[in-house]
């Protein structure tokens, strides 16, 4: 029977980042071996997501994380190079997210402000007359107070950086694997293998569950109840005669966002208040919030898109934690050689790198050394210790 040291199920941008971590930075003498049964990745989140990285969140730790993220990104190239290969280029543009607050959440955006900059984060608090003088395509008669980052934000090619953490990984040793896992084999306390859907079981050492939207069917299969489950997210492409020029990515208080790519700009929001939420079963986009709420907050927050113009969309799948749509990272209290990296609700991607490296500590140190992560553990969820953050989008 075939065996690894350490088995990664899913080689998204959060599993590829921890077999990297493993075996390319900490140089660990074991046999990694990622399973991911679409090396092509056309349904994986990572290749369809936005592709933004933003240090405006209100817990410290997603703070600290992203701030480790942008700085590891921008840097990826020197970072991830393979030698004899061309250097990885993740285009990371330099951008700056902009938080909208009417009366009602403008003591919230306030104290958000005062965390992020008491974290080092530069961040910009900013009265409706200093919104319009930096952003006077905007309708700020309803607004009450802006953030807007100055500096460590903008957004990236995706897919290149997952090809990139694959390729680095695979240089340095790690093995990838085409074929799904059906099951985690339990064996009282411990996980003895993956059982894969074409290469019968593969012995483990330790297992670690990135498998990004499908986590919590997995975890299911060893008798481990986890919040994560796919939700369906719809990205819009839209065009408008004027467009604005600012290298902005705006959040509105309705909960829609907007930001350039290109000629087009991408618009999306969360789901409609009280609407349905539900797992989802497939990709095919879902315009239902278009008209409702996406074209009438643009049109209301910047007349330059009343006669705004819908060019195409594409879904990608939210790996949703439903407990508290924060990331749930390191060992199971009771399974001693199982290790999540699942539920990041729409920020794995930024949060790709730091989270790699604690994964990589847990399993070789045994706790997160560079950042303390803990308040991420499993644990949480059956002590019913939420991580609020505020800055969920």
């Amino acid at each position: 029977m075939a065996s690894a040291d350490i088995v990664i199920v899913g080689g998204g941008v959060i599993g590829s980042a921890i077999a990297w971590w493993l075996k390319a930075e900490r140089r660990a003498d074991a046999r990694v071996v990622v399973i991911e049964p679409d090396p092509a990745y056309g349904e994986g989140s990572t290749g369809r997501s936005l592709g933004s990285v933003r240090q405006q969140f209100s817990t410290p730790e997603n703070i600290l994380i992203s701030r480790f993220g942008v700085d590891f990104i921008r840097n990826a190239g020197e970072r991830l190079g393979v030698d004899g290969a061309d250097v990885p280029d993740v285009q990371f543009r330099a951008g700056h997210y902009v938080f909208i607050a009417t009366d009602a959440g403008a003591y919230i955006l306030a104290d958000n402000v005062r965390i992020q900059r008491e974290t080092g984060a530069d961040i910009s608090l900013l009265s409706p007359a200093e919104l319009s003088d930096r952003l006077p395509w905007l309708n700020t008669a309803d607004i009450a107070a802006a953030a807007i980052g100055e500096r460590d934000e903008g957004w990236l090619d995706a897919y290149a950086l997952l090809k990139a953490f694959r390729a680095a990984a695979e240089h340095a040793g790690v093995e990838y694997r085409r074929d799904r896992a059906v099951r985690l084999l339990r064996t009282g306390r411990r996980i003895a293998g993956v059982e894969l859907a074409e290469g019968g079981v593969l012995e483990a050492g330790a297992a670690v569950n990135a498998a990004g939207p499908w986590a919590g069917a997995l975890a299911a299969t060893a008798g481990v109840e986890l919040p994560v489950s796919p939700r369906k997210r719809t990205v819009f492409t839209v065009t408008t005669p004027e467009p604005p020029e600012d290298p902005v990515l705006l959040v509105d208080p309705s909960g829609v966002y907007l930001r350039r790519d290109g000629a087009h700009f991408l618009a999306g929001s969360s789901p409609l208040p009280g609407a349905p939420d539900p797992d989802a079963a497939d990709l095919d986009p879902d315009y239902t919030a278009f008209d409702d709420l996406i074209w009438p907050s643009l049109a209301h927050r910047a007349p330059c898109f009343e006669r705004l113009r819908m060019t195409g969309a594409w879904a990608g799948y939210y790996d949703f934690n439903s407990f508290d749509q924060n990331a749930i990272l390191g060992p199971h209290p009771e399974i001693g050689n199982l290790y999540f990296a699942n539920g990041f609700s729409g920020h794995g991607l930024q949060q790709a790198p730091a989270v790699g490296r604690a994964l990589a500590e847990w399993i070789l140190d045994g706790e997160s050394r560079s950042l303390n992560l803990e308040r991420f553990r499993f644990g949480r969820i059956a002590a019913n210790r939420p991580v609020v953050e505020r800055g969920v989008i």
